[in-house]
């Protein structure tokens, strides 16, 4: 009986695997794009992120169909007498291939890849560098722009093209600022100021969002970059320098 189902098994198995990677292939897939996607890039920053997930995803859905396609061809294959040195020695090869030099490469492509992403993250100081602090509260952000002395709820404005250095702290508990298609996300911490650097490569308006449990205001606590070309965001500077701000 144990022996039929397990024929069974073998049969069923390749077309059921087949089925149900298309299935989760569109379903992931459906998940790449949207305002608070990480896999739909609209700056620099977020493009390198998104390069380092691509490439995880398909290495790792390689080794996944490489390592199937191996258990199933060892689920068919018929037991037969092996001597001792030949088993030895595969046994051997997969050990040196599989655990070694599969693991070393992938490490070595993620940090080649990742460390100059990373360093491209870095909030260096710049000529071009447009500085904002913000700080946030139970449940808002506020928004200061130094150089214009002006200060908005719930909103930034940037130009396009230009690297933005945000000085992020916290007046009250642990939050973490998060703007998903412009980059990565960093803490704001009571007492200490965190600098996160981010840009724009196309104008629009990008969703931020706290990414850390702040209490029961957590889940609106939410704003938006509005991200302008260059004669445009002269012109809302302009525009709150006289008084009429958004």
């Amino acid at each position: 009986m144990m022996h039929k189902l397990l024929l069974r098994i073998k049969k069923l198995l390749p077309k059921r695997l087949a089925k149900v990677a298309v299935i989760a292939m569109i379903l992931s897939l459906t998940a790449c794009s949207g305002p608070y996607s990480t896999l739909d890039p609209a700056g620099p920053h977020a493009q390198s992120v998104a390069y380092i997930w691509w490439g995880m995803f398909w290495f790792g859905t390689f080794v996944t169909i490489f390592m199937t396609l191996l258990w199933w061809h060892a689920m068919r294959r018929n037991g037969t007498d092996t001597p001792d040195n030949e088993v030895q020695g595969k046994q051997n090869s997969w050990v040196i291939w599989g655990g070694i030099a599969l693991p070393v490469g992938a490490i070595t492509l993620l940090l080649a890849f990742g460390i100059p992403a990373g360093h491209r993250m870095l909030p260096f100081d710049g000529d071009d560098v447009v500085h904002i602090e913000v700080t946030s509260h139970q449940w808002f952000w506020q928004v200061y722009y130094p150089d214009l002395d002006i200060t908005l709820i719930d909103e930034i404005h940037i130009p396009v093209d230009t690297p933005i250095n945000f000085h992020i702290r916290s007046d009250d508990v642990i939050h973490s600022f998060w703007v998903p298609r412009l980059g990565g996300k960093v803490d704001a911490i009571p007492g200490s100021t965190n600098v996160l650097r981010l840009q724009a490569s196309e104008t629009g308006r990008f969703e931020g969002q706290c990414a850390e449990y702040c209490g029961v205001g957590h889940a609106h606590m939410d704003f938006a970059i509005h991200a302008h070309s260059a004669d445009d965001f002269a012109s809302w500077q302009e525009t709150v320098v006289q008084g009429d701000r958004p």
